[in-house]
């Protein structure tokens, strides 16, 4: 191939043996063209031109490593990609003409006169490597494709692949073989694509679209003659050449040879090749981002934890490998396209309320996760931490940096106490058992259980007696509605007793709360009949399985696995059947339309039959223009956690403030409202623009016969949540008008 001159101080005997060499590979050439018999040497019959259908598969049908990119929902927002090696196969109708002529100029410019093997060209190298002590090579654009294939082939051992580059006999032979055979059955534009995506450029960037990004920061459609040439120029010797880890005058000089040469075969004047000459070197250098801790992360972003969430989904996957090491390994080298379903706006949002109730720096986590019912798409995953394996200081274990999957749970995290957001589990056992909404009970201040207890507060005579948190306004008459609204310990409780604490433990499993903490998983397996504090949420979950375990009754009752997913396409297109919607029915759609109805209490609306008379999160009603929203709060023991879950029926958003680090901090019971509002907000932020959705009424026969025999006490509002303040409302109203504007 043309290239420039390389002068050295080899000996006269150095040379003899180089011509020696170069004498037999002209030999074979020529005995491998002109007698495809080949009877010189006993090996020939098998280094004949060989069939096309006798090519290695890598070289038949390329498999060149390639990364995969991940988008957001929009298909359009990059996420960040992954890959071991940094190429993305493009069409040739997609790489500049002035790349492809480039290329031919630098590297091969009898390309389109040859059949694979170039003799003249051969010949005039070794004439000038022998006489005029020069490094020049012979081979085609062909051959260096089937030599880069083969370097690259992950079937092959590293042994076998620094064999495919040895200067050898033997493997010139093969390299012929296998060109000519290629030439027989491709055409050219085919090979010239080929080779322009697999060519290592430098920088970390092989094929021409990673390299074009890399130096430029643009598509190999939109190169300038000057910037084809420079690529064009580096494939000699990438790392030397390459102007950002090499040296950017060897790159010039370089880049003008390969202008002179696409003049010399007309391509191009003199002139372009001047004026192109003339032109200051102008590098718009690109990092491709590479795996989850490079995705973009910041107030408005926080991408990491939603990346590391499809990640571990991908690992589950057979469509991807046997292993999840397979499956990696498929992520990193396999070009995949994946639309995943982050919602940029909704995820923004969340990042924004989960970082302005604690900063990056604070002990204290809101993790926030939203999800679509009736798909179980995830649509956002936000925590007030940056997802980064930097190193936090002063020994913080998970601040302000962590890779801990704090939003989804997993590897080691268990999740967190949600408090009285349980309180929906045992509503709707009892609905599904034969209670009614109407099922009344006198609740007391502190209640009696038949369970053992031996030491805390909450015991009395040697059993567990669970308290209301304001028996002001908490005790009395109660029905599920109000019971739900005022959030009352011991209606609860005794529900939960009248049902049978593992119908509850059950329903809470079936609506997809894992339990990830040891204790917890022995306990609803082995003793869940008798796990009565169940119903006030002291098993450890996490934001996204609440989330979906509330889409479920969003969508009346249709269970949906989470899924970060919208498509997975090939680099040739193909659409893989993974990642669609896994949905099954888990409830009675009446069951879930009659806990919704009474979920409707806590956020301040009134339910179908005006039985609502107070709420915990009334907040909500004013945030959200009063559309129809239904959810829960949960404080756990001593305020140790604080949480809420909202949805309407097109999405459904938790959020839990805790200490993931040190579960006896307690985050107190003053940041329940801003947990509400940040919620809130998340969901106003995914329902904006959407058309208004309507709850459906249960039928009667769930409702039942609403009585009360006394009057009801005046609302007043529980200590989970208050009325929002002068202030707190005054802050809505501005958020509210800057959402509308």
């Amino acid at each position: 191939m043309p290239s420039s001159r390389t002068h050295s101080s080899r000996s006269p005997l150095s040379r003899l043996f180089t011509a020696l060499l170069a004498g037999v590979l002209v030999g074979l050439v020529v005995a491998a063209v002109a007698l495809p018999g080949n009877l010189v040497f006993g090996f020939a019959a098998r280094s004949a031109l060989g069939a096309y259908q006798d090519l290695p598969d890598v070289l038949a049908t390329p498999a060149t490593p390639q990364r995969s990119y991940l988008y957001a929902s929009d298909g359009t927002t990059l996420i960040t990609t992954f890959y071991d090696v940094n190429r993305t196969d493009v069409p040739l109708t997609e790489i500049a003409p002035v790349m492809r002529q480039a290329i031919v100029a630098a590297e091969d410019r009898r390309f389109y006169d040859h059949g694979g093997v170039d003799l003249r060209g051969m010949a005039r190298a070794l004439v000038s490597n022998v006489t005029d002590g020069t490094t020049q090579g012979g081979s085609t654009l062909t051959m260096q494709y089937v030599r880069n294939v083969l370097k690259n082939d992950p079937n092959l051992t590293a042994e076998e692949r620094r064999a495919a580059t040895e200067q050898t006999v033997g493997r010139k032979i093969q390299e012929i073989r296998y060109a000519t055979s290629l030439e027989r059955e491709l055409g050219k534009d085919e090979i010239l694509n080929r080779y322009l995506n697999i060519a290592y450029f430098g920088s970390g960037a092989y094929g021409v679209a990673a390299a074009s990004e890399r130096y430029f920061g643009k598509p190999p459609a939109d190169l300038t003659l000057a910037e084809a040439a420079l690529l064009a120029g580096l494939v000699q010797s990438p790392e030397a050449y390459s102007p950002i880890d090499g040296d950017p005058e060897a790159a010039l000089a370089r880049r003008a040879y390969v202008l002179d040469s696409m003049a010399a075969t007309g391509v191009i004047t003199a002139e372009e090749a001047a004026q192109a000459t003339a032109e200051e070197l102008k590098l718009d250098p690109t990092g491709q981002p590479n795996g989850c801790t490079a995705a973009p992360d910041g107030d408005d972003t926080g991408w990491g934890f939603f990346c590391d969430y499809l990640r571990q989904w991908w690992l589950t996957q057979p469509a991807f490998g046997d292993t999840a090491e397979e499956r990696d390994q498929a992520l990193r080298r396999g070009g995949y396209t994946v639309v995943t379903t982050l919602d940029p706006d909704v995820q923004a949002t969340a990042q924004q309320q989960a970082t302005s109730v604690y900063d990056y720096d604070n002990e204290r986590a809101l993790p926030i996760a939203a999800v679509e019912p009736g798909t179980g798409k995830v649509l956002a995953m936000a925590v007030n931490r940056h997802y980064s394996v930097d190193a936090n200081p002063n020994g913080q274990a998970n601040h302000p940096n962590t890779v801990n999957q704090l939003v989804a749970g997993g590897g080691g995290v268990e999740g967190y106490q949600a408090g009285s957001t349980f309180k929906l589990f045992t509503m709707l056992a009892a609905l599904e058992n034969g209670r009614t909404l109407s099922t009344g009970f006198d609740a007391p201040t502190r209640l009696p259980t038949r369970y053992p207890a031996d030491s805390g507060d909450a015991t009395c005579d040697g059993r567990w007696c669970p308290a209301n948190a304001n028996p002001a306004w908490m005790d009395g008459y109660r029905m599920m509605w109000d019971g739900f609204g005022r959030s009352v310990n011991t209606y609860f409780v005794w529900l939960a007793e009248q049902v049978g604490q593992d119908k509850v433990v059950e329903m809470a499993q079936r609506l997809g709360i894992t339990f990830r903490s040891g204790a917890d998983a022995d306990f609803a397996e082995n003793n869940a009949a008798d796990w009565g504090s169940f119903t006030l949420g002291v098993a450890a979950t996490t934001p996204l399985d609440l989330a979906n375990a509330y889409a479920t009754v969003a969508a009346e009752g249709v269970h949906c696995a989470p899924t970060p997913v919208e498509s997975v396409t090939t680099p040739d297109g193909t659409r893989l059947p993974v990642g669609d919607p896994s949905c099954e029915r888990v409830l009675d759609a009446d069951v879930a339309r009659a806990a919704t109805d009474a979920a409707r209490c806590p956020v301040g609306q009134q339910s179908a039959f005006g039985q609502c008379n107070g709420g915990t999160a009334t907040a909500v009603n004013s945030l959200l223009d009063g559309r129809p929203t239904a959810g829960k709060t949960g404080s756990s023991e001593r305020a140790a956690t604080e949480s809420f879950v909202g949805f309407t029926p097109q999405v459904a958003v938790a959020g839990i403030a805790a200490n993931p680090d040190d579960p006896t901090d307690s985050v107190g019971a003053a940041v329940q409202a801003r947990v509400i509002s940040g919620v809130a907000r998340v969901i106003a932020t995914a329902v904006d623009g959407e058309e208004v959705a309507q709850f459906t009424a249960p039928s009667r026969d769930l409702v039942g016969i609403p009585t009360r025999p006394s009057p009801r006490p005046a609302p007043r509002p529980g200590p989970e949540s208050t009325d929002e303040s002068p202030t707190q409302r005054a802050d809505i109203m501005r958020w509210l008008q800057g959402r509308r504007g």
